[in-house]
């Protein structure tokens, strides 16, 4: 019998400007980690948890799509010149009324993705979960502010937080559709979700994560392999 939970997808579209020269040649996704590369990595973490994995490629996609089809990916989804949360409108993801992973393909990150499942369905099955990490000094981005109960009341850069955004979420995808105008942009999408109490923060945090956006870190994390 497959336990498996049935859709997850990385996102894996973007140029990686702070790679360079590295992603001159190859898509960020692609990037050496251990024997491998980043998005193999992820894929193969992914494969004991779900049935169906998806790809958004962009920058040298055709490159990236024969390498992640090569690691036995169900579907690749050409998101090129298109913004990060495209795919979850104008694909045939958006008919799904189920939950999906969403994770990005710089992401290192160990953790059981059944027990944050779990706890998306005690937090009552919102549209969107975020699944908030720790913290990592030398990485930026946005921290999350929520109430007594869970619910994301803003992201903001300024005032740090015990918890931080990610981008690592779990999506109802028809739900999204039926709530929110379609935008290419996650930041966007959440706000939406926001004003309508849908946004909800994981009790729980991941194992490890490590965030690999530029060149130093790509070293860093291979060191410690």
């Amino acid at each position: 019998m497959d336990n498996r939970v049935n859709h997850a997808i990385i996102m894996a579209a973007g140029r990686g400007l702070r790679m360079m020269p590295l992603t001159d040649r190859i898509p960020k996704a692609m990037a050496p980690h251990g024997e491998s590369t980043l998005i193999a990595n992820g894929i193969k973490k992914l494969e004991s948890y779900f049935k169906h994995i998806y790809i958004t490629v962009g920058y040298k996609g055709a490159m990236l799509s024969s390498h992640v089809i090569e690691n036995n990916v169900s579907a690749v989804f050409n998101t090129e010149g298109k913004g990060n949360s495209w795919w979850l409108y104008n694909t045939l993801i958006k008919t799904i009324d189920e939950p999906i992973f969403v994770l990005t393909c710089d992401n290192i990150i160990e953790m059981d993705f059944k027990l944050f499942l779990e706890d998306y369905s005690k937090q009552g099955s919102p549209a969107c979960m975020i699944i908030p990490v720790k913290p990592v000094e030398g990485i930026e981005g946005d921290y999350i502010v929520k109430d007594k109960d869970n619910y994301v009341e803003k992201f903001d850069r300024e005032n740090p937080t015990e918890l931080y955004c990610s981008g690592i979420q779990i999506i109802n995808p028809s739900m999204v559709n039926e709530l929110t105008d379609a935008k290419d942009d996650f930041n966007e999408v959440w706000n939406q979700l926001i004003d309508q109490k849908q946004l909800i923060c994981s009790n729980l945090v991941p194992d490890d994560w490590y965030s690999v956006d530029n060149l130093d870190q790509l070293e860093k994390i291979n060191e410690s392999i």
